[in-house]
C-alpha cells in the first residue's frame, strides 16, 4: 500500500484515537489497606470487580469483616454482637455478604445489616460462599450432636442439611453455582458435589488419600480445590466430567491448591510456594508475581490468590505490601479476557485504518493479556491477526 501524507496522518490521528478507547484495557494493582490495624485478606470480589469482600483488623487489633469498594474505601461491617467478624464471600453485584460472627454465619445487605443464619441445632456455623443473586447461603453448621454438616440456606427454606459421604462423620460446604443448585465442599477427607437431584458426588482423590473442593464454575460443571497425589502431595486440582487433573504447581515446590475459578470454569487461581498463582489450559500455572512485575514495587510479594471475578479479570488475595511493610487484601486487575473477533480491533463495529494500525503498533507483543490486538486469541499479535484485519477490512463500515 502506498498513502500520501494526508493519509498517514489521518491514520495515525485514528491510531491514537483507537489507543485512547482502549485506555481501559490497562492492568493495575490496588493495595487495599486496613481497617486501622496491620493486616487484611481478600476473600470475594463482586463480577465487575467493583466490590471486595474479606477481613482485617482494625486498631485494637480486632477481626472485622470488610466490604470495600474504590469510592468509599473499606466499610467495616460490624459484628453479630461481639468484637470479631470475616466475610467469605460476595454476591455477583456486591449487595451481599457472607461470613461469620461471633461463631455464627450471617449474610449482610446494607439495608438489614448482619443477618444471623442460625445453626442446625448445636452451637456454631460458618457461611462459605453465596449464589450470585444473593439468594442462597452455603456453609457449614453444628448439628443438635455437635457433628458439622455442610448445609444450603435460602429465605424461604431455612438452613438445610445436606449430609455427608457414606461412612463419613462430617462435612463442610465451601462454593455454590451461579444459580444456587450445584453445592461443593468436603465430607471426611473427601471433595464432594452436591446437587438436589443426586445428593453427595465424591469427587475421588488424584491417587492420595484426600481431597477437597473450594470453587465451582457458574454451571456446576467444573469444581476446583486441592488433593494429595500418589506421593501424598498436595496439590491444585480441577475437575470436570468425571476426571480430577492434577494443576501442578509452581518452579522449586511440590505443592500447591485452588481458591477459585472463573464463571466458565477456565480460570483457576490459588496459591502454591507462598505465591499466588493462576492457571490456564493454555498457559498453564503462572506466578502472578512474574507475570505482572511490572505492577510491583521492590519487595512487594502477592501471596494469595483466594478469588477471581466470574469474566477471569479480577483477582483478589492477599499479599505483602512493602511500601505499608505489612500484609494487606489486594485487587489485580488483569485487563479484559481475550474473545476471538473478526479484526475488529476498537469493537467499533468497522474494520478500518484503526484496527490495522493497531495491530501494527502492538505487533510481536506476546501474552495472556494483549487486548483485541490479538485477534485470535493464541497469545501473540502476528501475522495471523493482521491477515485476520486485512480479510475483514471495510467489514461493517
Amino acid at each position: 500500500m502506498c498513502y500520501t501524507q494526508n493519509r498517514f496522518n489521518a491514520l495515525l490521528s485514528a491510531c491514537v484515537l483507537s489507543l485512547i478507547a482502549t485506555a481501559g484495557w490497562s492492568q493495575s494493582l490496588t493495595w487495599l489497606g486496613t481497617l486501622g490495624g496491620n493486616e487484611s485478606w481478600a476473600y470475594g470480589v463482586s463480577a465487575d470487580g467493583a466490590v471486595v469482600v474479606g477481613w482485617a483488623r482494625n486498631a485494637a487489633r480486632q477481626y472485622r469483616a470488610f466490604r470495600w469498594t474504590a469510592s468509599g474505601g473499606m466499610q467495616d461491617l460490624g459484628t453479630l454482637g461481639g468484637t470479631w467478624s470475616f466475610a467469605w464471600g460476595v454476591s455477583a453485584d456486591g449487595a451481599v455478604v457472607v461470613g461469620q460472627s461471633e461463631g455464627r454465619a450471617f449474610r449482610w445487605t446494607a439495608s438489614g445489616g448482619m443477618q444471623n443464619l442460625g445453626t442446625l441445632g448445636g452451637r456454631e456455623s460458618f457461611a462459605w460462599g453465596v449464589s450470585a443473586d444473593g439468594a442462597v447461603v452455603v456453609g457449614e453448621a453444628e448439628n443438635a450432636a455437635g457433628q458439622r454438616r455442610a448445609f444450603r440456606w435460602t429465605a424461604s427454606g431455612g438452613m438445610q442439611n445436606l449430609g455427608t459421604l457414606p461412612s463419613s462423620s462430617w462435612s463442610e460446604a465451601r462454593g455454590v453455582s451461579a444459580n444456587g443448585a450445584v453445592v461443593v465442599g468436603r465430607s471426611d477427607g473427601r471433595a464432594f458435589r452436591w446437587t438436589a437431584s443426586g445428593g453427595m458426588q465424591n469427587l475421588g482423590t488424584l491417587g492420595g488419600n484426600s481431597s477437597s473442593a473450594s470453587g465451582v464454575s457458574a454451571d456446576g460443571a467444573v469444581v476446583v480445590g486441592g488433593a494429595r497425589n500418589v506421593a501424598g502431595q498436595p496439590r491444585a486440582c480441577r475437575w470436570e466430567n468425571g476426571v480430577m487433573q492434577d494443576l501442578g504447581a509452581l518452579p522449586g515446590s511440590n505443592w500447591s491448591g485452588a481458591s477459585g475459578v472463573s464463571a466458565d470454569g477456565a480460570v483457576v487461581v490459588g496459591l502454591s510456594a507462598e505465591r499466588a498463582f493462576r492457571w490456564t489450559a493454555s498457559r498453564g500455572m503462572e506466578d502472578l508475581n512474574t507475570t505482572y512485575a511490572s505492577l510491583l514495587t521492590n519487595g512487594s510479594v502477592l501471596r494469595e490468590a483466594r478469588a477471581i471475578s466470574p469474566d477471569g479479570r479480577h483477582i483478589v488475595g492477599a499479599g505483602y505490601n512493602a511500601a505499608t511493610n505489612r500484609i494487606e487484601a489486594f485487587l489485580l486487575d488483569t485487563g479484559p479476557r481475550c474473545t476471538a473477533h473478526n479484526g475488529d480491533v476498537d469493537a467499533n463495529g468497522c474494520v478500518d485504518d484503526a484496527d490495522l494500525l493497531a495491530v501494527l503498533f502492538a505487533f510481536g507483543s506476546t501474552g495472556s493479556t494483549l487486548g483485541r490486538e490479538d485477534a485470535n486469541c493464541d497469545g501473540t499479535v502476528d501475522d495471523a491477526d493482521l491477515l485476520q484485519v486485512l480479510f475483514n477490512f471495510g467489514s461493517g463500515c
